[in-house]
């Protein structure tokens, strides 16, 4: 990558657009890795807080998994409790305002190994116990792709993990607590997890990043056919009531955009009418009650910064009424995560 990091986005400057209006950012995650080759090695509790308060009214965000911070030592499936200690620590330290007024992980969805089918129960027990007063849920990726050279992240690369007995189980689990599950996926993957949610009706299910839409490798310059099959999935999700989705992630390279090899980073204009066809859609099949806008940062920050992103947001969501926005920016997000601490 050639471009990236805080001085490059810093070379677009724009005014604060509706700096009043409350938002709940709902996917961010805090990581250190300073061993891997990232453009942010390191994003905790300061870095969130000088993007949060650049001039949007960040009122509380919602901590996603990121797999970091896990014990180092103890049964495999209890390992991912680490990072939720963690967590809870910087969210704790957010809550006394040193950081300024904007909380911080007020809500935390962890990591827990679903395919332990009803064994998963005393990993969400402990999850629980890290948090008492946060953890709302977990994230278990699905992605899966046929295409060797689809980047997969996921920490369990199965084919068909959504269809499994033992997955299913262990979703039931989580239904019966009433913890949620964060499912990302790729687009291909989308009537899956229609099937699934149908499968699970009391599980609250949160789709992350407009459904995985994948304009790259196999299926770059293919908008003929990938465009159609990623709409298509999506009106199939949301046909299940239990099923919320996140509008961002699209500056993740993946999404075939090239703002991140930009000599000047992209301003939130260009970013809205690129951004609008796809959001609406989404938009359209949910409806705002089931559609929240996040900034999956520090993903996302390769390709614009914070301002830039919300502000983008903001023009793109112009032709809804003022309390459709509210719940888009933030009433959705906290129905569905309950900020505390």
């Amino acid at each position: 990558m050639p471009y990236g990091g805080n001085d490059w986005l810093a070379l677009t400057q724009e005014p604060i657009l509706e700096p009043d209006l409350p938002i709940c950012d709902p996917h961010h995650h805090f990581w250190d890795f300073r061993l891997e080759r990232l453009p942010y090695q390191r994003y905790l509790l300061h870095e969130l807080a000088a993007d949060v308060a650049s001039g949007h009214n960040i009122r509380s965000t919602v901590f996603i998994e990121a797999r970091a911070m896990y014990r180092s030592e103890g049964p495999a499936e209890m390992r991912p409790v680490g990072e939720v200690e963690f967590v809870q620590g910087l969210a704790a330290a957010s809550a006394s305002g040193l950081y300024g007024p904007c909380r911080a992980a007020a809500a935390i969805v962890g990591h827990a190994n679903l395919n332990l089918g009803e064994r998963v129960e005393p990993v969400l027990d402990a999850l629980a116990a890290a948090s008492p007063n946060r953890f709302r849920g977990i994230r278990h990726s699905v992605t899966w792709d046929p295409h060797p050279e689809v980047e997969n992240t996921a920490a369990f690369k199965i084919e068909g993990q959504l269809g499994s007995a033992n997955f299913r189980a262990g979703a039931k689990v989580l239904a019966r607590k009433g913890l949620s599950l964060e499912a990302w996926l790729f687009h291909p993957q989308l009537h899956e997890l229609a099937d699934f949610a149908r499968a699970v009706p009391d599980l609250t299910i949160i789709l992350n990043h407009i459904g995985g839409l994948q304009r790259v490798g196999p299926y770059a310059n293919r908008d003929d056919t990938v465009m159609p099959a990623w709409r298509s999935g999506i009106t199939a999700v949301a046909a299940c009531p239990n099923v919320y989705v996140k509008l961002g992630g699209i500056g993740m390279p993946r999404t075939g955009f090239d703002w991140h090899t930009r000599t000047t980073p992209i301003g939130s204009e260009e970013l809205a009418g690129s951004m609008a066809p796809i959001m609406h859609h989404c938009i359209d099949q949910f409806g705002p009650n089931r559609s929240m806008f996040e900034s999956n940062f520090p993903v996302d920050k390769v390709s614009f910064s914070y301002p830039v992103l919300f502000n983008a947001f903001k023009r793109l969501s112009k032709r809804y009424s003022a309390s459709e926005r509210a719940a888009m920016f933030h009433d959705t997000a906290v129905k569905v995560y309950r900020p505390g601490g």
